[in-house]
């Protein structure tokens, strides 16, 4: 009895398994592809599935076939046989056409996403005729540069949709990896070298989910790594060149409003400048570009981008990110400070509302 209710246990474990494995969001699911890359990448996974399971019903067919015709019903000893030619090349040869079939399409698939000569021809402007962003990865935070358009931002990566967008992957202290799971497998971010790859964006299924995919850090690289999250805008190409042209107009740093963002830019000023930038042309000495903080849908990459949440990550921003480059890089504020220092960041907006 007690190995019939572990094995129902068992039971019950595998079927609940196999159900969590068919759960995710369209966002974030790399079994639910938004993109070329992410597709052929998926087809491919299915294939070597198949091949596998196949290979695992036949052998468990001969198996029970042997098992039951060839078991064992009297003391006679059967004819000992030893050898087959016929069968020797029947299982030397059927590998050989299974790794055919599978080999094929992944060395197809491997060149075809390895081809990134569009993104290093260069036109009469010195510019490519296809997006380039150049992305550089840091402790616990993402750098995005177009050098197209001349600008910079951060923890939130804008594309068009439907078609290649390529990029430079780097890192400016330890190795890193860039990946955004509904969209493509994902690179690593070496110090040392550039690693180039290109990645394209489906517009019905970034329709689908409010053009707004999640990207992660797939390479432990400290105690934040899990919180090393970005998030990436797919918008349809006219949107993506409208918020482009919005970000190259911005030439000095948005002024505050109200009173209290005015007491938080001056804050800022003396403060934080050194290592942020608040405007798209310009990188921060050791900390992300906040041109349009105000438009994120995050905050530090995976909190609800709130004012709560924003003062709890000026008054003590290692206990939201541990490890990370900003604390102790300025002296206790007061709350009235954060206060202001919240306001005038929320304020930073470049898309109008």
């Amino acid at each position: 009895m007690k190995r019939l209710a572990k094995g129902r246990l068992l039971f019950m474990f595998a079927l609940l398994t196999l159900f969590l494995a068919g759960c995710g969001e369209p966002f974030i699911s790399t079994l639910q592809p938004a993109g070329q890359v992410a597709q052929t990448q998926y087809d491919l996974m299915l294939l070597s599935t198949a091949i596998m399971v196949g290979v695992i019903i036949v052998v468990t067919v001969i198996f029970l076939i042997v098992l039951f015709k060839f078991r064992r019903k009297d003391d006679k000893i059967p004819k000992q046989v030893e050898g087959s030619h016929k069968l020797e090349i029947i299982w030397t040869v059927i590998p050989i056409l299974l790794l055919l079939v599978l080999a094929v399409p992944t060395v197809s698939a491997t060149f075809k996403l390895a081809d990134v000569s569009p993104m290093e021809k260069k036109n009469e402007e010195g510019k490519t005729d296809v997006t380039v962003i150049n992305v550089k990865a840091n402790l616990y935070w993402w750098e995005f540069e177009y050098p197209n358009q001349e600008i910079v931002t951060s923890q939130e990566l804008v594309v068009p949709t439907d078609e290649k967008v390529y990029f430079n992957l780097l890192s400016t202290d330890v190795k890193h990896s860039f990946w955004i799971p509904a969209v493509g497998g994902k690179l690593d971010t070496n110090t040392e070298n550039v690693n180039k790859f290109w990645l394209e964006f489906n517009n019905e299924k970034a329709d689908e989910v409010g053009n707004l995919f999640y990207g992660k850090c797939a390479e432990l690289c400290g105690p934040s790594h899990a919180l090393m999250d970005f998030k990436v805008k797919a918008l349809p190409k006219d949107e993506f060149d409208a918020w482009a042209d919005a970000m190259t107009a911005i030439e000095e740093p948005v002024q505050a409003e109200t009173t209290t963002a005015q007491e938080g830019q001056e804050i800022f000023n003396e403060s934080c400048i050194g290592c942020h930038a608040v405007t798209p042309t310009g990188a921060g000495a050791m900390g992300p570009n906040l041109t349009s903080f105000g438009d994120r849908t995050h905050i530090v990459g995976y909190l609800d981008h709130t004012e709560e949440n924003l003062k709890n990550w000026l008054k003590d921003p290692e206990s939201i990110k541990p490890g990370n480059k900003m604390t102790g890089k300025y002296g206790d504020l007061s709350d009235d400070e954060i206060d202001a220092l919240t306001e005038y960041l929320m304020g930073l907006k470049v898309v109008e509302e």
